[in-house]
C-alpha cells in the first residue's frame, strides 16, 4: 500500500481517559493493535488522556508512545473525573469518528468492528449497551437499575437503559459534542440529548483487567443526582404540584375537622399526631429546599464558567508537542 493509499483511508480517533491505571494501559494497547490490525481498512490514533493519576501510569504511556506513534497523550493537571477526561480527548480528535472508551478494559476493544459496521451502514451514534456486569453485586446493580429507571423517566428516554459511555461517533456528532459548554454533565445524556441517527449494541461488561476499582457509592451517587438534574427540569416543575397536593390536603382536613368539631364536638387534643405531621411537613420542605439548592449550585458552578479541564502536557499533536 503506497502513502497516498494510506492517507486515503478514514481516520478513526480512539479517545481513552485514563486514572492510576499502570496495571491496564499495556494491555490496552496490545489489544487496540489487534483490532487495528483487524481493521486496516482505516487508520487509527489513540488520544489517551492522562486524568491526574498518582502512580505511574503517564510514565507506561510514554514507552507506549515511543514504540507507536498512533498513540498520543494529553496530561490534565489534576483528575477532572471520566467526564472532564472525555472531554479532553474529544476536543482533540481529528478522526471521521471517534470511539470512546474506559481504560481498564471493561469497554472490550474487540466490540469496536461491531461499531465500525453500524457506522458503515450510516448510523452516526453507535452505543454500547451492557447485558450483564461480570463481578458486580446485587446492591450495585440495583443502584444502576434504579438510576436508568429515574433518568428515563424525567428526560423522556434520551439514555437507553444500561447504555454506557462506550461508543462510536461520527465526527458531526462529537462535533456538536464539543460545542456544549455546560460543565455539570453526563456525557451519555448529552449524547443522548444531541439526538443523530443511533443504534446500541448488546455487550457483556467485563471485571476490570487489574488494579483496584475506581466505584464508590457516594460519589457515585452524587454524581448520578447531578447528572440527572443537570438533564431534567421535571423535579423542580414537580415542587408547585407537591405544594399544591399539600395544600389540598390541609384544606380538605380543615374541613373534617370542622364538621366534626360542629356535630361531634371537639376531638381529645392529639398533640403527638401535630407535632408528627409538623416534622413529617417540614422534613418534606427541606427536601425540596435541598432539591432547588442542588440547583443553585450547579448554577453558581456554570456562571463561574471556569474551564471543565485543565491541561499540563499534550503528546503527539504536531501543533504543540510540550
Amino acid at each position: 500500500m503506497t502513502p497516498d493509499q494510506r492517507a486515503e483511508r478514514p481516520l478513526i480517533s480512539v479517545v481513552i481517559p485514563a486514572y492510576n491505571e499502570s496495571d491496564c494501559v499495556d494491555e490496552l494497547a496490545r489489544r487496540l493493535r489487534l483490532v487495528f490490525d483487524e481493521l486496516a481498512r482505516y487508520r487509527f490514533e489513540v488520544i489517551i488522556v492522562e486524568n491526574g493519576s498518582v502512580d505511574d501510569t503517564y510514565e507506561r504511556l510514554l514507552k507506549i508512545r515511543a514504540e507507536d506513534d498512533r498513540f498520543k497523550i494529553v496530561q490534565l493537571s489534576r483528575n477532572f473525573l471520566m467526564e472532564g477526561g472525555m472531554t479532553a480527548g474529544l476536543l482533540r480528535a481529528s478522526g471521521d469518528a471517534a470511539v470512546i472508551m474506559s481504560a481498564d478494559l471493561q469497554d472490550p476493544p474487540e466490540i469496536i468492528p461491531q461499531m465500525v459496521e453500524q457506522w458503515e451502514a450510516g448510523y452516526e451514534n453507535v452505543y454500547g449497551i451492557v447485558a450483564n456486569r461480570e463481578g458486580s453485586s446485587w446492591f450495585r446493580r440495583f443502584c444502576a437499575a434504579a438510576f436508568y429507571w429515574t433518568i428515563n423517566k424525567l428526560t423522556s428516554d434520551s439514555v437507553p437503559r444500561d447504555v454506557s459511555d462506550f461508543r462510536l461517533v461520527d465526527r458531526r456528532v462529537y462535533e456538536a459534542f464539543n460545542e456544549l459548554r455546560e460543565r455539570n454533565r453526563m456525557v451519555r445524556a448529552m449524547f443522548g440529548w444531541l439526538g443523530f441517527r443511533s443504534a446500541g449494541i448488546t455487550y457483556d461488561r467485563p471485571e476490570r483487567h487489574a488494579g483496584v476499582s475506581h466505584y464508590r457509592v457516594i460519589p457515585t451517587l452524587g454524581f448520578a443526582i447531578r447528572g440527572i438534574l443537570a438533564s431534567s427540569r421535571v423535579p423542580l416543575k414537580a415542587i408547585p404540584f407537591f405544594g399544591f397536593g399539600l395544600s389540598a390536603l390541609s384544606f380538605v382536613a380543615i374541613v373534617v375537622l370542622t364538621v366534626q368539631a360542629l356535630f361531634f364536638g371537639v376531638p381529645f387534643p392529639g398533640f403527638g399526631t401535630l407535632v408528627a405531621l409538623s416534622l413529617l411537613l417540614a422534613g418534606f420542605l427541606f427536601l425540596l429546599l435541598g432539591l432547588v439548592s442542588e440547583y443553585v449550585g450547579m448554577i453558581y458552578e456554570e456562571s463561574r464558567a471556569r474551564p471543565i479541564f485543565i491541561e499540563r502536557a499534550a503528546l503527539g499533536f504536531a501543533e504543540d508537542d510540550t
